[in-house]
């Protein structure tokens, strides 16, 4: 039997080379990420251009950018091409032998402090050869990670969900107004808080790019009153304290309420929906057996909806 062609032979080469490239947006980024050089990482691509005759990046300078053809071949090749390079990984979890590997989690501050540590502790306990990387970075910043492969999945809230990714919620907390205990508000019955009630007092908010304001916002203009934010403070353990201290009062998500905070809360369900996290995934991502173990064990049995969450 004659040996198989030899662009046959190198094609996971070429195909690693054009997928690292298009990734990073660069060919000598993807050249260090390989080890390689960086004609050799070109040379690589030109030869997969060749072979299936289309041009697969535009070229301007040391930038590259991905023409329809290029788009349509990563999201054939991302797959197999991260599935390939974690085999190691894979049939190690076959044989139950779960202790290599890396899990990189893009969360925002909330989430890293009120939501993760129990799953997160349980898996270091259970799995100590994993190592896991946290990002604390914002909602824009998350999904830069995800469309970069620089995180395996992000956790989170979402209330828009663009098309390139899937988001599957998997917590729910309601929406709370937090007051100081000695403030006008703070005696009230949830069933007879008006937004009326709360839009002469100050409020304290989170950053306005943040999903909070921009919920906030439509809340109070699709009821047509007026509110003012006197303060605006990053992180909810900030916006707590400042509550307690007397400077305003807050609409909060229960996720951050831990039940030792000395402020008055008052649901206002009535008002918002309740708000869900849970996790986003860059569609068509191959996910490694590790990330997959630490979400079925964030949700047992998410790993089961996978296969239909990649995809899209």
């Amino acid at each position: 039997m004659s040996a198989p062609p030899y662009y046959k032979q190198n094609r996971l080469k070429q195909l690693r080379a054009f997928c690292y490239s298009a990734r990073l947006g660069s060919i000598s980024r993807a050249a260090e990420q390989l080890f390689l050089s960086q004609p050799s990482v070109s040379l690589q691509v030109q030869a997969l251009e060749r072979e299936l005759d289309v041009e697969l990046f535009e070229r301007r300078g040391p930038r590259i950018r991905l023409t329809s053809q290029g788009e349509a071949l990563l999201e054939l090749a991302q797959p197999l091409v991260q599935g390939i390079d974690g085999i190691a990984d894979s049939f190690a979890s076959e044989l139950g032998n779960l202790n290599s590997g890396e899990i990189n989690i893009a969360a925002g501050e909330s989430t890293i402090l009120y939501l993760l540590p129990e799953p997160i502790k349980h898996f270091a306990n259970t799995y100590p050869g994993v190592r896991i990387k946290l990002h604390n970075v914002t909602g824009r910043d998350g999904m830069a990670m995800l469309r970069a492969d620089e995180a395996d999945f992000a956790v989170g809230s979402m209330l828009e969900v663009p098309e390139d990714v899937s988001y599957r919620p998997i917590f729910d907390f309601k929406t709370m107004l937090i007051t100081p205990l000695d403030h006008p508000l703070a005696g009230k019955r949830a069933a007879s808080i008006k937004l009326q009630d709360i839009g002469p007092h100050g409020l304290i908010l989170p950053p306005r790019h943040l999903a909070t304001w921009r919920l906030v916002e439509m809340v109070f203009a699709q009821h047509q009153v007026d509110y003012s934010v006197t303060l605006e403070a990053g992180g909810w353990e900030v916006i707590k304290k400042y509550v307690e201290l007397g400077l305003g009062i807050s609409i909060v998500t229960a996720i951050c309420l831990e039940g030792d905070e000395k402020v008055a809360q008052i649901p206002l369900d009535r008002f918002f929906p309740n708000r869900s996290y849970g996790v986003v995934l860059r569609k068509r991502k191959y996910l490694s057996p590790p990330a997959r173990q630490f979400l079925d064990m964030m949700a047992p049995g998410f790993s089961g909806h996978l296969d239909s969450t990649i995809d899209g």
